[in-house]
């Protein structure tokens, strides 16, 4: 079962009004679609040849039809284009990521490492952090479009200790994080309750980008 889950966009380019240009451009591609089907059938009967078109070959043109494979495939592909990506204001977060975390509730500091990877869509994402002692998956997230500082993912996430890990507890807890120019890079710190009463900071290096195609 996918554990991707849908996530909020504030400040960025609003789905409703993208479904609808979608929807939009959808029905008049399925226009098209139709009357070329049609036109093919009355040439090839000027033509001599039988052709009997059955219902479901218009229903295969539909605008419903259409509207899903375009949909589709701006869900999976179309979004990532950069300049696409740079219009909408939705930044592609999919990836790997080196992650450097530093606990600052306990004197001395702890500092610890892993690797974040981000699976994301238009429309859904997740967040997968597996480090020495433990991983943790989003099951909630928002992207915020910010002007002045840049793109920030904010996501609650679970989090469950490796086998062996006694002295770890599972746990809820949430993080923010403020992308750099380029999204090649980011900073920012995370919070743990339910289990776990820690706090500390965490700084993101990409080490691969999931691009469209």
């Amino acid at each position: 079962m996918a554990l991707e889950h849908e996530y909020a966009l504030l400040g960025g380019f609003n789905r409703s009004h993208l479904g609808r240009w979608l929807g939009v451009f959808s029905a008049a591609v399925s226009s098209v679609m139709v009357f070329l089907v049609l036109a093919a059938v009355d040439l090839a009967r000027l033509l001599g040849v039988s052709v009997n078109l059955p219902p479901m070959a218009l229903t295969l043109v539909g605008a419903g039809t259409v509207y899903a494979a375009v949909y589709w495939l701006f869900d999976t592909q179309v979004w990532k284009v950069p300049f696409v990506g740079a219009l909408l204001k939705v930044p592609n977060l999919a990836g790997k990521w080196s992650c450097e975390g530093e606990g600052l509730d306990q004197k001395p500091h702890v500092k610890w490492s892993g690797t974040l990877t981000i699976v994301q869509s238009w429309d859904r994402i997740r967040v997968h952090l597996v480090t020495t002692q433990s991983e943790s998956h989003s099951v909630a997230a928002a992207l915020l479009y910010d002007a002045a500082a840049g793109y920030r993912l904010m996501y609650h996430y679970r989090n469950a200790p490796k086998v062996g890990e006694d002295a770890l507890a599972p746990h809820h807890g949430f993080a923010e994080l403020v992308f750099a120019p380029g999204e090649r890079a980011a900073s920012g710190e995370y919070f743990n309750g339910r289990g776990r009463n820690t706090f500390g900071r965490m700084r993101l290096t990409r080490s691969t980008v999931a691009k469209a195609g």
